[in-house]
C-alpha cells in the first residue's frame, strides 16, 4: 500500500543521454516514472534529432520530463550540459539503455540529503545476455571508498552527486571519450571527496548490441583510457602507471582465456586494450601537451 505520507517527488533532476534510441529511452522513463518517490525533474539530453526521441519525452511530460537537444553526438558534453541546465542540485545520471529499480532515486536521496558533499553509485545488472553488455557491477556489499585512489569504481551509467561539486571540479572531460567517468573517479577520489557504492542503488543496463558493436565499443573504450592515462602522465602523475601495468595482465589473462577456451561470440574487451590503449596514449600525449587543454580539469 502506497504510504500516503510520502511525497509523490523529490527536489532532484535526473540527466539521460541519448543518441537517437527510442525504444529504450521508452523503458528508461517509464522505469523513472515507475520510483517511488519519483525525481522532480528529468532531462533527457539528445544528440540525435530523431522526432521519435522529442515523441517519447512528451509521453513522460507529466512526471517532468523535458528534452535538450545538443547537435554533437558526445556522452561527456551531454552529462555535462544537462547536469549545467539542472533545476536541483542533486542530480542522477543513467543512459537510454538502462532502467533502474522503483527505490533509485529514494536510495539516491537517502544519501546525498544527509551528505551532499559525496557521490554514489551502484549494481549495474544486466538484461540480456552479460557479455553483451559492455559495463556491469554486481557486487551486493556496501563500500565507501573515500581516501582511497581508484579509477574504476565510479559507474558513469548509475551515478548521483551534487550539480555543484560535480561543475566544481570541472564535470567530464569532454576529451576523455568513453572513459570521462574513470577520468572523474580518478579526480574525484584524488581531489579527497567522499564516494561511496550501494548495492540497494541498482539499475539494469540492457543487451542490444550486436558482436561488432561492442567490439567497436571496447576499440573506442581501450583509446579512452590511453587518453586518460596520457592526460595524467603529461602532468607527471606517475600513479596512473599502475593502472598500466593492471592492463597489461589483463590482456595477457584475456590473451591465455583466448587459448584455453577458443574464439568466443562476444569480444573480449582485454583484447582491445593493447592497441586501444597506445593509440590513446599517443593522441592524449597530443592533446594534453597543449598546455591550454591539459590544465582544464
Amino acid at each position: 500500500m502506497h504510504d500516503s505520507t510520502e511525497p509523490d517527488s523529490l527536489p532532484v533532476s535526473i540527466v539521460v543521454p541519448t543518441i537517437g534510441r527510442a525504444q529504450l529511452l521508452h523503458a528508461c522513463l517509464e522505469s523513472l516514472s515507475l520510483c517511488r518517490p519519483r525525481a522532480d525533474e528529468i532531462v533527457v539530453v539528445d544528440q540525435s534529432r530523431d522526432e521519435k526521441v522529442h515523441s517519447v519525452v512528451e509521453q513522460f511530460s507529466l512526471i517532468g520530463a523535458r528534452i535538450m537537444c545538443l547537435s554533437t553526438a558526445d556522452r561527456s558534453l551531454a552529462v555535462n550540459q544537462g547536469m549545467a541546465d539542472a533545476e536541483h542540485d542533486i542530480v542522477l545520471v543513467t543512459d537510454d539503455d538502462c532502467t533502474v529499480a522503483p527505490s533509485w532515486v529514494a536510495t539516491a536521496w537517502a544519501h546525498l540529503s544527509v551528505d551532499p558533499a559525496t557521490i554514489v553509485t551502484g549494481r549495474v545488472l544486466p538484461v540480456g545476455e552479460a557479455t553483451a553488455v559492455p559495463s556491469l557491477v554486481g557486487d551486493d556489499s556496501p563500500r565507501d571508498y573515500t581516501g582511497e585512489v581508484h579509477y574504476d569504481v565510479l559507474f558513469g551509467c548509475n551515478m548521483a552527486c551534487s550539480r555543484s561539486q560535480f561543475l566544481g571540479l570541472g564535470g567530464f572531460d569532454e576529451f576523455v571519450k568513453l572513459a570521462e567517468d574513470n577520468d572523474f573517479c580518478y579526480r574525484w577520489l584524488k581531489a579527497g571527496l567522499p564516494m561511496r557504492y550501494d548495492p540497494d542503488f541498482v539499475i539494469w543496463h540492457h543487451a542490444w548490441r550486436t558482436p561488432a558493436d561492442l567490439e567497436r565499443h571496447f576499440a573506442a573504450y581501450a583509446r579512452g583510457q590511453g587518453i586518460f592515462y596520457a592526460k595524467h602522465l603529461r602532468r607527471r602523475d606517475l600513479g596512473v602507471l599502475r593502472f598500466l601495468a593492471r592492463d597489461f595482465r589483463r590482456t595477457v589473462r584475456g590473451i591465455a582465456a583466448r587459448i584455453l577456451r577458443g574464439r568466443s561470440q562476444w569480444p573480449d574487451a582485454r583484447l582491445a586494450l593493447p592497441r586501444g590503449v597506445i593509440t590513446g596514449l599517443v593522441s592524449g600525449w597530443r592533446t594534453f601537451g597543449d598546455e591550454r587543454s591539459g590544465t582544464r580539469q
